[in-house]
């Protein structure tokens, strides 16, 4: 950020004025006055909008942001209020280290026992590389409580034979649980859209004058098909449910079926856009309620007017270009929605429409470091189900990319052991996946099981092998 933003909390016992100022700055709060880093704060966080870049972690008076997410059981009745404070205590109280994962529950607290179903940290690698850890005295946990939606979708019905012109979901959703964690995208995608987002609701929540600073609240998610555009849109509204459940209690996902508002009479579909964000209007109008539209293959509602005009385009379409921005100009008033859309073909979206985005994001094939990871995600969940076989049945903890070119490098080599050796034939099938999608990475595990002659607990290392085969087969049908 480019000036440090101040907040005012009661200062725990002190004799001094009745609050003090911290400052928070490039997401690290500076508390120069506190006397002991163990003395918890008593005042609930504002959402940390982090920046590039973090002050060294070895200040001991400086501390960390770090998201603790709790999900809590399907039958817990507990308050949100209630677990959060629980948890904070918990982590008071112990020495902990933090890095992404999860926490264990403590054995002997049976009010969280009863009503957690995990605890898991976030975000520590926007402070540290390389595998490293923050410590309990550098961080402050921001926690936030949540509880899973069991009803699924709901849809729309539309009338007069259409199809249903959007699905909805209440937020957090258990469809979408874990999404997040398994999208491997290039380093900083993920980060710099929840920075986003946090920007543009701060922006409308403390009322800045939108004829002075400009923003719209839309992404424009861009690439070739099977990045994982749609999914990281879909995680990202879940993600934000959570971080935002304190501000708003509700939150709801509305995935517009974007052909089903095309009609077969002439001049209809700009009404059926209108109609449609009509009843989106109605839900934001809840301000306790956070909205997120996600309009997939958004070219299809936003073409370029000009091939309209060319006679290449039917005219309803500039119709449909038109009610749309109108809409999405009408929603810009409103502070609690975001507006997500994906493309695979971004040459034919109208440039009003990309304008009005504030991120476009090009969302391209993995790298090799992201190939490697989202195959590691997969042999690993192979290893826990047991459909490959561990060596000498001892779990295998396979390398992060990171540490396995570290070890490359170093003369550690000479003492291979069983995870190493099975990271390094990783590495040669992700090399030989070069130019597969995020999506015919997922599907490879399967088809390699699907090839091979003995299917029953499996050999890693031969899978493997079998995996590269696999691979080149793949790349060689695809079409040019």
């Amino acid at each position: 950020m480019s000036s440090p933003m101040e907040i005012s909390i009661p200062k725990p016992e002190s004799t001094e004025p009745e609050a003090e100022t911290i400052k928070i700055e490039n997401g690290v709060v500076l508390e120069p006055n506190v006397a002991s880093p163990m003395i918890p704060e008593q005042s609930t966080p504002t959402p940390p909008i982090a920046s590039e870049s973090a002050a060294s972690p070895a200040i001991a008076d400086d501390k960390f942001l770090v998201s603790v997410e709790v999900c809590l059981k399907p039958s817990s009745t507990a308050r949100l209020d209630d677990v959060r404070t629980c948890v904070e205590r918990m982590l008071e109280t112990r020495s902990l280290s933090y890095s992404n994962g999860p926490v264990p529950l403590p054995d002997n607290d049976q009010y969280l026992l009863e009503n957690v179903q995990s605890i898991c940290v976030c975000d520590t690698d926007e402070w540290v590389k390389n595998g490293e850890v923050l410590l309990f005295w550098q961080v402050k946990p921001l926690v936030h409580v949540y509880q899973l939606s069991e009803e699924g979708p709901c849809e729309e019905l539309g009338g007069d034979g259409q199809h249903s012109s959007f699905n909805e979901w209440a937020l957090p959703a258990k469809e979408f649980d874990g999404m997040w964690e398994s999208l491997i995208f290039e380093s900083g995608l993920k980060e710099r859209l929840l920075r986003y987002a946090a920007s543009a609701l701060l922006f409308s929540e403390k009322g800045v004058n939108p004829f002075l600073v400009s923003w719209n609240r839309i992404i424009l998610l861009h690439g070739p098909p099977g990045t994982g555009k749609t999914s990281l849109c879909k995680a990202l509204a879940q993600k934000l449910s959570i971080r935002f459940s304190s501000r708003y209690p509700q939150s709801q996902l509305i995935e517009v079926n974007a052909h089903s508002l095309f009609s077969k009479w002439f001049s209809e579909s700009g009404k059926l856009v209108a109609k449609l964000f009509q009843s989106i209007q109605e839900m934001v109008e809840d301000e306790n309620n956070l909205v997120f539209v996600l309009i997939d293959e958004v070219e299809s509602l936003a073409a370029a007017r000009n091939a309209a005009l060319s006679g290449s385009e039917p005219s309803d379409s500039i119709r449909v270009v038109n009610a749309l921005l109108t809409q999405l100009d009408k929603l810009k008033s409103s502070p609690n929605v975001i507006i997500m859309t994906t493309s695979n073909i971004t040459a034919a979206i109208d440039i009003a429409f990309v304008d009005r985005a504030d991120i476009k994001a090009y969302v391209g094939p993995p790298t090799l470091q992201a190939r490697y990871e989202i195959l590691r995600s997969c042999v690993q969940e192979l290893l826990r189900s047991g459909i490959l076989k561990n060596f000498q049945d001892k779990p295998l903890d396979m390398l992060t990319f990171p540490s396995l070119k570290e070890k490359l490098l170093s003369s550690e080599m000479q003492e291979a052991g069983a995870s190493l050796t099975l990271s390094r034939q990783l590495l040669e099938v992700a090399e030989a996946c070069d130019g597969l999608s995020g999506r015919s990475l997922r599907k490879l595990p399967f088809l390699t099981h699907a090839a091979m002659a003995h299917t029953f607990n499996c050999d890693p290392i031969k899978f493997l092998c079998t995996m590269i085969d696999t691979a080149k087969r793949e790349r060689s049908e695809r079409p040019d």
